[in-house]
């Protein structure tokens, strides 16, 4: 059958040096036999450890390598599609917002056909936890609403993943976050915390529109329109709560998919068979590896490899941190092929750790590294200078050669910060009419940099927005020196004008402190601390920014 050569490779364990011997095709000995695949690697060169999980795929039946006649398909379900309609339990939802998305989809078969091809890397998965949770399978469908069913996704308001977990949230859920790794777009790790999110949030509720609502607009706030309902003596149904439009049209859009899903051809939609069996399969390894590298070895393009293993934030796969890699079964034997004949070195990269505050460029001499390949592979700034304690990633030299240790896979941070000797730092509101530009502009700063220190990728601004701004000490609004009260212990004060397009807005305050200086004075750095500290925190603001009610 189509995946019987596969079952010896899917029950190896780690594999063990061997002697040098002729590569034969996978699956089969020098005779053409079939057997479990083995390393050519001589015994001088140290092996790429690697091992294929047993199971299909986490929630899928093990497999029995002595049990002939294995069957992949699961039940009398014909595709996927099948599978999912089996499952819905939840009370349907109708009205006109339904009639209306639905519509929408259905005039749109492009996008649906873009959506559909992403997803069937993923449903199978889904549904299988789905089930063993007894939840309702139109969940599977909730990725089509949140990202289109795309893993790299990412909002304005910083939600990511095709379960869209903004920052917070996904901490709150154990979704790693760190320099190497964002397991906010990792399909394993996204799908159990979304899952395990949603059933929390039916379990509180009692109702899946409820809890969907609360999912996409935050549980407190549903809580607190239930409760203002019900002090009118109002229904506190989903269709009956006061909610912002994106809640509103929510649920209308999953039940528009479910609709479509329910009966294609009602809607003149034709939905490709997806097979009902796991796409793919999790793989480990326990040396660092190139993603490129790992692409080529598994007979895969870049982006396919990166569909399925998007929590890679930087061009290498850590061995130390226990890495799933997945990939479809026939490429799972190949990756395993190929790696344990590779010859090469696995990884380009490693990284160190700066132990005080540093200039990308004097980083650069000291390791006799390009400064524009450090800051390219770490994302840092023009302007801006390593903060201490800052991990940054190298490329591979005589005396910089390990694989990334498990410390460093862990925890390890980038910060920067403006590469000025004399700057406050700035925190201010933008008004009606600002924008980057304006707002560099008023402070005498670059709009770049605006950008960069607060992480935005456009240019327009919300009323209200918190901007951080690093403003030259003697560059107030319009070059002209800013009157500043002196402080101590903590972030000095200015009162700065703020105007609107040829309108005054009024006075609004700010605060601002003292910018670490390259020639900073002795015993200096117990007060930057404290002016840092009470530095007020920054709320990102956008039009998105209802995704973030579900950190409440």
């Amino acid at each position: 059958m189509k995946f019987g050569r596969l079952l010896a490779v899917f029950a190896s364990v780690v594999l063990l040096a061997a002697c040098a011997s002729t590569p034969t095709p996978p699956g089969a000995d020098a005779s053409g036999a079939p057997t479990a695949l083995t390393s050519t690697r001589s015994g001088k060169d140290p092996l790429n450890s690697l091992s294929v999980d047993k199971t299909l795929a986490p929630g899928a039946a093990s497999i029995n390598a002595d049990q002939p006649g294995l069957d992949w398909l699961r039940g009398p379900s014909t595709d996927i599609w099948d599978r999912i309609r089996r499952g819905f339990a939840m009370q349907d939802l109708e009205g006109t917002l339904v009639d209306d998305r639905t519509q929408w989809y259905a005039q749109r078969p492009e996008y649906m056909e873009r959506m559909v091809a992403r997803s069937s890397r993923y449903l199978y998965h889904i549904v299988e936890e789905l089930e063993r949770r007894n939840m309702p399978t139109e969940l599977a469908l909730l990725p089509f609403v949140e990202s289109a069913f795309n893993p790299q996704a990412q909002s304005s308001a910083k939600a990511a993943g095709m379960w869209q977990f903004i920052p917070s949230t996904g901490k709150t859920y154990n979704l790693k976050q760190n320099m190497f790794r964002d397991e906010r777009r990792d399909v394993l790790a996204s799908t159990d915390a979304a899952l395990d999110y949603l059933a929390r949030l039916y379990d509180m509720f009692g109702d899946w529109h409820l809890a969907l609502a609360a999912y996409n607009w935050g549980e407190g706030a549903v809580s607190r329109a239930i409760a203002r309902n019900q002090a009118r003596g109002l229904p506190t149904d989903y269709a009956s709560l006061t909610m912002p439009n994106e809640t509103r049209y929510y649920v209308p859009k999953l039940q528009a998919v479910k609709n479509i899903i329910a009966n294609p051809a009602a809607y003149g939609v034709r939905l490709p068979e997806i097979p009902d069996h796991p796409y793919f399969v999790t793989v480990t390894t326990s040396r660092d590896i190139d993603v490129t590298l790992a692409a080529k070895l598994a007979n895969m393009s870049l982006d396919e490899f990166k569909a399925l293993n998007p929590s890679f934030n930087r061009p290498v796969i850590l061995g130390a941190s226990n890495p799933q890699i997945l990939l479809p079964f026939d490429n799972a034997e190949r990756f395993q092929y190929n790696l344990n004949t590779y010859r090469g070195g696995l990884s380009s990269w490693t990284a160190v750790t700066v132990d005080n505050r540093e200039r990308v460029e004097a980083l650069a001499a000291r390791l006799n590294v390009d400064p524009d390949t450090l800051r390219e592979i770490n994302s840092i700034p023009r302007g801006m200078r390593l903060k201490a304690g800052s991990t940054v990633m190298i490329p591979r030299s005589g005396h910089h050669d390990q694989d990334i240790s498990a410390t460093l896979a862990d925890s390890a941070m980038l910060a920067v910060e403006p590469d000025l000797p004399d700057a406050r730092r700035v925190v201010v509101r933008a008004g009606r009419r600002d924008t980057v530009a304006s707002v560099a502009r008023r402070y005498g700063v670059s709009a770049s940099q605006v950008q960069s220190w607060n992480k935005l990728s456009g240019t327009k601004l919300v009323a209200g927005q918190s901007l951080v701004l690093m403003v030259p000490v003697r560059a107030g609004r319009g070059g002209k020196a800013a009157r500043t009260e002196s402080a101590t212990d903590k972030p000095e004060v200015v009162r700065v004008s703020a105007f609107g397009k040829g309108k005054a807005e009024g006075r609004k305050r700010m605060t601002v402190e003292a910018a670490p200086r390259h020639a900073a004075s002795k015993g200096s750095g117990a007060s930057r601390s404290a002016a840092a500290k009470s530095a007020p925190a920054v709320k990102a603001s956008s039009k998105g920014a209802s995704k973030a009610a579900k950190a409440r």
